[in-house]
């Protein structure tokens, strides 16, 4: 198992101790409802834990951007509700996150009973990692918990701030999710294959930088291949290109080569007349983009099944980044059909979250894999090779 050198929940007694556990309760909500429990779901086994050690839980999350003011719409009374459907337990629901009257309703809770504070984004004091914001919130508790593994990135008031005033322990998901990226990233079975996809080159050059001392093929895929593409020649039409990193993308290529690691670009797209899933639409081989199109899915024909050979025979693979727009159906089959290859390979699979994420479960193989993390931003950070805010910030093992 990897080592994270952190507390854990069984390094701490809890019975009748009051605990702020920060979760990562940002969930999709449609006319005051719930529309996806995923992350309230992946939360539950913590929580369930400190019900049963009688203590006094405390949760916290933030919600959307209500940049650092009330929006009513951003209120955690659903998520209270939801959370209560999951746990089958009333969960008590305070209408702030800090003053007198929070304090009054964490003093009255019994050992074993839930309290859902308010947003915590409703203060600037929490995306600021203010101290007297972090104050405050310690004072509700005797003991802090962090299970918000999407939120680690982050150096919050409710993710590092209160640490200091706090002895504090990462929960069963945070532990879960440093143990599989962690152990995929430290000791990956060979042949390793990444595969990088999504929008922009520049969110993930800190990540291909590290991948390359690691992996032995990298899959570039998604708006980023356009960028490489252009850097080996080919005209890219109207595609989505960052211009001022197309030496950098060549520089990569270069690295990879003199490291022994093969980057593979798409060899066939699918382009469009324009940015609509009511586009015209075909495919076309990487060096017969015409002007005036864009690349929208880099998984044509020819390009997945040469993905789909590579995964066939890899044994570790890590993929962060869709394959195309998957959201508009037009141009989901790429990504679809290679999130299908992967349920289907033996190789050891990681899913580093966000669109990935959603990729997966819109081809209906997530149980298929053997790790989806709960954090886009999070598992980013941890494959760049980078240490997590609110990791660092929990207490070390003595």
């Amino acid at each position: 198992m990897y080592d994270i050198n952190k507390k854990t929940l069984k390094d701490m007694d809890f019975k009748g101790k009051k605990v702020l556990v920060r979760v990562d309760f940002n969930v999709p909500l449609k006319e005051g409802e719930v529309t996806d429990s995923t992350r309230i779901k992946a939360a539950l086994p913590t929580i369930e834990y400190l019900i049963r050690e009688e203590a006094k839980v405390l949760l916290i999350s933030h919600l959307g951007r209500p940049g650092g003011e009330v929006n009513e719409d951003l209120r955690m009374d659903a998520v209270a509700k939801e959370l209560a459907n999951q746990l089958n337990k009333e969960v008590k629901k305070a209408d702030d996150c800090i003053g007198k009257e929070v304090k009054k309703a964490a003093n009255n809770l019994e050992n074993g009973e839930v309290l859902l504070l308010e947003n915590s984004r409703f203060y600037p004091g929490e995306k600021a990692n203010d101290p007297e914001f972090s104050k405050k919130l310690a004072s509700l508790a005797d003991l802090y918990v962090n299970d918000a593994f999407g939120a680690a990135h982050r150096a919050h008031a409710t993710t590092v701030g209160v640490t200091e005033y706090l002895p504090s322990a990462a929960g069963f998901l945070m532990q879960k999710e440093l143990n599989a990226l962690g152990e995929v990233m430290a000791a990956p079975e060979s042949p390793f294959v990444a595969i990088m996809g999504g929008a922009k080159v520049s969110d993930k050059i800190d990540v291909i930088k590290n991948l390359i001392n690691k992996v032995d093929i990298l899959i570039v895929a998604g708006g980023i291949a356009n960028t490489f593409l252009l850097a080996k020649g080919y005209e890219v039409g109207d595609s989505l290109v960052e211009a001022d990193k197309v030496d950098l993308a060549r520089e990569l290529m270069a690295e990879a080569e003199e490291k022994g690691v093969n980057i593979v670009l798409p060899i066939d797209v699918v382009i469009a007349d324009e940015f609509s899933n009511d586009a015209e639409t075909q495919v076309v081989k990487v060096d017969q983009i015409p002007a005036g199109w864009q690349v929208l899915d880099c998984g044509g024909p020819e390009s997945l099944e040469q993905y789909k050979e590579i995964i066939k025979n890899a044994k570790t693979v890590i993929w962060n980044g869709p394959l195309g727009v998957f959201e508009m159906e037009k141009f989901a089959h790429g990504t679809v059909e290679l999130a299908k290859a992967l349920g289907q390979s033996d190789a050891h699979s990681v899913i580093g979250g966000g669109d990935s994420a959603a990729a997966i479960n819109l081809a209906g193989v997530a149980d298929q894999m053997d790790h989806i993390s709960t954090g886009g931003g999070a598992s980013l950070m941890f494959f760049e090779g980078k240490e997590l805010p609110g990791v660092v910030a929990l207490d070390e093992i003595e």
